[in-house]
């Protein structure tokens, strides 16, 4: 994700066929067949489900701009992991209408912000596969940078970090349950859709359209999207092969030529980082005023404000965050320090030509007394400020180990990481140990100083190998 804030932070260094529900059995805390309600994030609580696992979501909605009315179907495909005889999904879309359980009416009940708790008519035993299918419909609300999201036009999309999917399709909201994911999705013909992934059909019957798209690989609630416009399309290939497909808002015609970049961007990255990791790419230009621009699988939706250096950004993190994704939320340096080290020291050096320690020194010489610029740990910034430091100072942290280990190990072990946990999840610890287990160098101090501590690293760790002044 890129914000107006790291813009700035960058110059200066986001049973119910009737439709009535039967109450969700009561739990206790030591219910022994209740899916614990979250997965353990110090910084979200209360977000994600245990007791089961999800494979798949085919979602379908049908999407009225005028009045912002939408009904929805989510049939999820999961696989318990413990007898279940209740479990929850998140949850804050509209009202919910009928919820059943492999086929069988169940009970559920909704509590606080964003749960959807569920009884199955018969309890889920373990190892099993089950199917999940949840139908709502409603005024779909207006959550600028947090969710669905209403256009200029009366159109409609779906942009927010860490959350955005829960207001417009139930799910298991956490990153440690990715799944497939397609959406076929019903407007008026005069509208256009966007997705995720490969456009499967696209359909014009009398007044309705209905398009459909698929993703082949796993992806997070928060890494999906939709967009609902008066779409212009701009269909391109990689040096790969790779369909690159992106649209374009009615006022964002100009953003364009940036996109038509991004095929070099690609290429740029793959240098880097290994082959594309998805089917697809592209981008969904918007025309609503938004803080933030956010890298959604295989398609980054781009606030009017976006650069070139936010495509780049954007999509780096289809390697760092997408493909490989958090274990939690305190590991989020593995995604914007990587992204934004990517686009503000690498693409300016290898295709510019910037002196890139020149720039480090500069930064460094601004704000090294500067105790703010220190305050907030790279790993575990606590919750409420992850999506602060990693912006500046992630990219001076890199830049330091880069040149404390050496470009000849660098950057294999860079590539090596992200493409050894394709399609899963990482955590900072672990790239810890990873680059340790990559050189002699003694690691533990540079990594303590630059990663945990809230002070400036002393002068042996901010100018090592040819930084050293």
């Amino acid at each position: 994700m890129t914000s107006h804030k790291r813009m700035c932070a960058v110059l200066v260094g986001v049973l119910l066929a009737a439709g009535l529900s039967m109450p969700a059995q009561a739990r206790t805390p030591a219910d022994p067949l209740f899916g614990t309600p979250w997965r353990g994030d110090a910084y979200y609580p209360d977000d994600g489900n245990g007791g089961y696992h999800v494979d798949h979501y085919a979602v379908a909605i049908d999407y009225d701009p005028p009045t912002h009315h939408l009904t929805g179907t989510a049939q999820l495909d999961a696989m318990a992991t413990q007898p279940l005889r209740t479990f929850a999904l998140d949850f804050n879309g509209p009202d919910v209408q009928q919820v059943s359980v492999n086929n069988l009416p169940a009970g559920f009940t909704r509590t606080g912000g964003h749960k959807l708790n569920i009884t199955p008519a018969l309890p889920i035993l373990p190892g099993l596969p089950f199917t999940v299918t949840v139908r709502y419909s409603g005024i779909e609300a207006n959550s600028p940078e947090h969710g669905w999201t209403i256009s200029p036009s009366g159109g409609a999309f779906a942009a927010g970090e860490p959350h955005s999917a829960a207001t417009w399709y139930p799910l298991n909201d956490t990153p440690l349950d990715k799944a497939t994911f397609d959406l076929t999705v019903t407007v008026p013909q005069e509208w256009q859709v966007i997705s995720n992934g490969l456009r499967v059909r696209d359909e014009v019957h009398g007044s309705q359209r209905t398009a459909e798209w698929a993703t082949q690989h796993p992806v997070l609630g928060y890494l999906t999207t939709v967009a609902i416009d008066h779409l212009d399309f701009l269909h391109q290939r990689s040096a790969a092969g790779t369909p690159l497909i992106s649209a374009f808002a009615p006022r964002s015609a100009p953003r364009k030529d940036i996109e038509r970049r991004l095929p070099e961007v690609l290429e740029f990255l793959e240098s880097l980082y290994g082959p594309y990791p998805f089917e697809s790419g592209g981008g969904i230009y918007v025309d609503t005023d938004l803080h933030i621009s956010l890298e959604t699988q295989t398609r980054p939706v781009y606030a009017p404000w976006a650069e070139l250096n936010t495509v780049v950004h954007e999509n780096t993190h289809q390697w760092w965050g997408d493909s490989m994704s958090v274990k939690n939320w305190s590991d989020v340096c593995l995604n914007e320090c990587f992204a934004s080290y990517t686009a503000d020291y690498l693409w300016p050096e290898r295709k510019q030509g910037k002196d890139v320690d020149a720039q480090y020194r500069s930064t460094l010489t601004k704000y090294r007394n500067r105790a703010d610029f220190w305050q907030i740990p790279l790993q575990n910034p606590g919750a409420g400020k992850e999506f602060t430091s990693v912006y500046y100072r992630g990219p001076l942290f890199l830049h330091a180990l880069r040149r404390l280990i050496g470009d000849g190990v660098f950057f294999p072990s860079v590539a090596g990481f992200v493409r050894s946990h394709a399609y899963g999840n990482a955590s900072m610890p672990e790239f810890r140990t990873y680059m340790q287990s990559r050189t002699p160098v003694d690691l533990s101090g540079f990594f303590s100083a630059w990663l945990d501590g809230a002070t400036r690293p002393a002068d042996q760790y901010l100018y090592p190998g040819s930084l050293h002044t």
